[in-house]
């Protein structure tokens, strides 16, 4: 059953009093493209995180999202106080000859006081709880991904019934087109010759018929557009990996029969139906472009 590339996953844990959390988002796209927003202190692993997700979904744009909460003491552990303790001593003298007390808020926020210190065993262990994460997050996706393929291909099936159902009724027509054809034209010549009292010969007619049916022979648009109908039918069916190129490649060439079918038809009943077909694959087409 094809996957559409709409999904939504999330995850999250708290690991050695660190919460993690993880939001993966896809839409559609032409091949697998992923993103990351991360904290600035995770940078360096979007490679790693790309290849990770890269083993549960093929393709499709993906936007990966990390949020780092440290609810540990070492969040507490950023003030320099040898650098506070020097403005400290530096100002407690002048703060107390203009009258003005020392507030802690204007402390903090001289320069030096408080470090971004990097913890680098943030980003050495990252991998370590983002992989599970990850995993967990891309399950969600798959799982929403296939519940909405599931709704494509039923969509998509009964497209390709109505045009199974349009080509067997052509199959059906096309033998008499020329018969028509032949009558029609049998009755133009009586007409004209007629006037100069002579009558058309059958070997006329019949050579004109054949030309006619010889041009607007569509049995081999038919049957390949049959293959191409069987050939969907299966790859919906098919029950691992993507096929959304496939399907692509499958609903292009069935477009292109049915043109073909267009520009030799002579008949209005029959062009009537081949108009059909050619609107069943456009909705075709706008479907398989969000399956995987």
């Amino acid at each position: 059953m094809p996957r559409s590339m709409t999904g939504f996953g999330a995850a999250e844990t708290t690991v050695q009093g660190r919460r993690w959390g993880v939001e993966i988002r896809t839409v559609n796209g032409r091949a697998l493209k992923c993103g990351c927003r991360i904290p600035d202190q995770l940078h360096g692993v979007e490679t790693d995180i790309e290849k990770q997700v890269s083993r549960y979904l093929t393709r499709g744009s993906v936007t990966v999202t990390i949020r780092l909460h440290d609810e540990s003491e070492r969040v507490a552990a950023h003030v320099n106080l040898e650098v506070l303790r020097a403005y400290v001593g530096q100002l407690r003298p002048v703060m107390e000859d203009v009258g003005v007390p020392m507030g802690a808020g204007d402390l903090l926020g001289l320069p030096g006081v408080v470090e971004e210190i990097e913890d680098e065993m943030v980003r050495t262990d990252a991998m370590s709880v983002l992989e599970g994460l990850i995993g967990d997050a891309c399950g969600d996706v798959n799982a929403m991904r296939e519940a909405e393929g599931a709704a494509v291909a039923d969509d998509i099936t009964s497209h390709l019934n109505v045009i199974a159902e349009r080509l067997g009724e052509i199959r059906e027509a096309a033998p008499n087109v020329s018969a028509a054809y032949q009558e029609r034209l049998r009755q133009r010549m009586d007409t004209l010759l007629a006037e100069v009292g002579a009558q058309a010969r059958d070997e006329d007619i019949l050579r004109e018929v054949a030309i006619f049916a010889e041009r607007t022979d569509i049995a081999e648009e038919i049957a390949r557009l049959d293959t191409h109908i069987d050939q969907f039918r299966t790859m919906l069916n098919k029950q691992e990996g993507p096929v959304g190129r496939t399907l692509d490649f499958l609903s292009q060439e069935m477009l292109r029969e049915a043109n073909t079918m267009g520009s030799k038809c002579q008949d209005a009943d029959v062009a009537r139906r081949i108009v059909e077909i050619k609107g069943a694959v456009d909705r075709i087409k706008e479907q398989v472009q969000n399956v995987e």
